[in-house]
């Protein structure tokens, strides 16, 4: 997503001249592509696909509403391994309309995961669930701290359900580098994710994250907590930001990657 103005062919090439290893990909362009298209392109190339976003968006109360949503991320499951990751992200949905029980929505998540979990080990994927800023609560996702995130995760056996860690939802919290701890404990880290915080945000802020370097999160202190928590695996950066999409997108990945570099490293 940071740099979805490319093609899924010219993101593979732009990733072989800059030695990026990995892909973090996205379901729509995968989908328009055509996931056995993807897998093969990547693998042809030699790329790992770090993640798959996204799975999720369980709080719906209509039964038809929650059926389709499963259905929905049992083929995100299925498109997982055939790309050949073993994470899916989750972005677990917000209040349904008229809603204001943020309880009985995290509740509904894990009733969602009681099912999916089997399914996911059985094909070889582990679900992680994201928490996400808190301003994002009320229409995207009701699991705001990791601390809600591993609640729910710590349900379920760590390699079905665990865990992502992105600094732009939760750079803010006090609690998060002891939650890191915990999570890394159990297991449960399957993927870390960088991105900036910048003001003003935008007017929906949703496209607010800001290029690694140009806000005001430490990227290598939130580094620092996930190694020391065990954590090996890949790191990707996730941007959603319009001036980024605006602009060509191979010099935005050779900027990322030496931002990166620069920051992270």
């Amino acid at each position: 997503m940071t740099v979805k103005q490319l093609s899924l062919p010219e993101l593979v090439d732009v990733c072989l001249e800059l030695g990026v290893p990995g892909v973090g990909l996205w379901r729509a362009p995968v989908q328009e592509y055509g996931v056995e298209a993807t897998a093969k392109l990547l693998r042809d190339a030699g790329l790992a696909v770090t993640t798959l976003c996204r799975g999720g968006f369980f709080t719906a109360i209509d039964p038809a509403e929650r059926a389709e949503a499963l259905a929905d991320n049992r083929r995100a499951i299925d498109e997982a391994a055939t790309l050949g990751t073993d994470t899916l992200v989750l972005v677990s949905g917000g209040l349904p309309a008229g809603s204001k029980d943020l309880y009985g929505a995290r509740e509904r998540i894990a009733d969602a995961l009681t099912e999916l979990g089997p399914y996911a080990e059985k094909n070889g994927v582990r679900l992680a669930i994201e928490p996400l800023h808190p301003m994002y609560a009320s229409d995207r996702c009701v699991v705001s701290t990791l601390t809600q995130a591993l609640d729910l995760a710590e349900r379920f056996p760590a390699h079905q359900v665990g865990v992502a860690v992105d600094t732009y939802h939760i750079w803010w919290d006090d609690n998060a580098p002891a939650q890191i701890a915990r999570a890394g404990a159990g297991g449960r880290i399957h993927t870390f994710q960088l991105a900036d915080w910048t003001t003003p945000l935008p007017e929906g802020v949703l496209n607010g994250r800001g290029q690694i370097g140009d806000g005001s999160i430490d990227m290598r202190e939130w580094r620092t907590y996930v190694e020391a928590a065990g954590y090996t695996g890949p790191i990707e950066v996730e941007l959603f930001n319009d001036a980024l999409w605006a602009r060509d997108g191979r010099e935005v990945l050779a900027e990322t990657a030496a931002r990166f570099v620069e920051h992270a490293a």
